[in-house]
């Protein structure tokens, strides 16, 4: 028997499927997957194996991926963290590692040694995985030695099971001015609902990629309810309330993060997107 299945969170094709989907999709032949991780600080994920194609989101380095299939030099995979479905090139993924902490500001460089006077070998984003296997000081300033090599400054670290606090505006705010990436997901550049679910991951919260998946999150409430935390949602679009009258939220008007009093915003966007769909308020 078939049944209707997202394509963004479940593998299915008529050649392949995710082995917990037997007896919901007919496919040929069906594979758990195996283990992977992110071995780039940010992997776009498109919908197709296909460069050309818009990416739908992005996965953080060293987060955890099953991969089902692997053909012409791109990966098919599902992410552990959200279960986004998608395809990226081969070159982006590395072994499996259990890593040990997070890094827990917007952005931060990667070193090749604990000398933050050498040139960088890239940089991460706030959510990446890391496994810290060392640690040095230079000149007062402490950092973190990788397992993977490199070194990070360590108080941009957080370790796994530790979080920002309970109030992930607080942690939204601190991309105030990240430039907006339609399907981004880092603090290189980052879309409305990637800004919500990545904010919340931080504080311990699990949220769905997607606006239209977050607009199912939560309990619905009324306008006049709003507060700090809550979401407002338009057709294709969400922002976070920082307070009763100030709406947070990666936009495609001022191309970042930016906030704006909710009623001009309302008026703003009414234009093209109409009023909005609905308030809600994660638990």
């Amino acid at each position: 028997m078939t049944v209707i299945l997202d394509r963004r969170l479940h593998a299915f094709r008529p050649d392949l499927a995710d082995e917990a989907l037997r007896g919901k999709f007919d496919a040929e032949r069906f594979t758990r997957g195996e283990p992977a991780r992110i071995s780039v600080p940010v992997a776009p994920l498109r919908p197709a194996p296909d460069l050309a194609r818009g990416i739908d989101t992005e996965l953080l380095f060293g987060e955890a991926v099953r991969v089902f299939d692997r053909a012409d030099g791109f990966a098919w995979v599902q992410a552990d963290q959200d279960g986004y479905v998608g395809y990226l090139p081969e070159t982006m993924l590395g072994e499996p590692q259990e890593a040990t902490h997070r890094i827990c500001v917007p952005r931060t460089f990667l070193y090749p040694e604990a000398e933050l006077r050498k040139p960088p070998m890239g940089a991460l984003s706030m959510g990446s995985r890391v496994r810290v296997t060392g640690e040095a000081e230079t000149r007062g300033t402490r950092y973190f030695l990788l397992g993977d090599g490199g070194a990070v400054i360590a108080r941009h670290c957080l370790p796994l099971g530790e979080t920002l606090g309970e109030d992930y505006v607080s942690v939204a705010q601190t991309f105030i001015e990240t430039p907006y990436l339609w399907g981004g997901r880092s603090g290189f550049g980052i879309d409305c609902s990637g800004l919500v679910q990545l904010a919340m991951m931080m504080v311990g919260k699990s949220a769905p990629r997607d606006s239209d998946m977050q607009a199912e999150f939560g309990v619905a409430i009324e306008r006049e309810e709003l507060r700090r935390g809550d979401l407002v949602f338009w057709k294709g679009h969400v922002g976070m309330m920082e307070d009763a009258e100030t709406l947070l939220h990666a936009n495609g008007h001022t191309m970042s993060v930016a906030r704006e009093n909710l009623n001009a915003a309302i008026e703003r966007i009414g234009w093209l997107y109409e009023r909005p769909t609905g308030y809600r308020r994660p638990l």
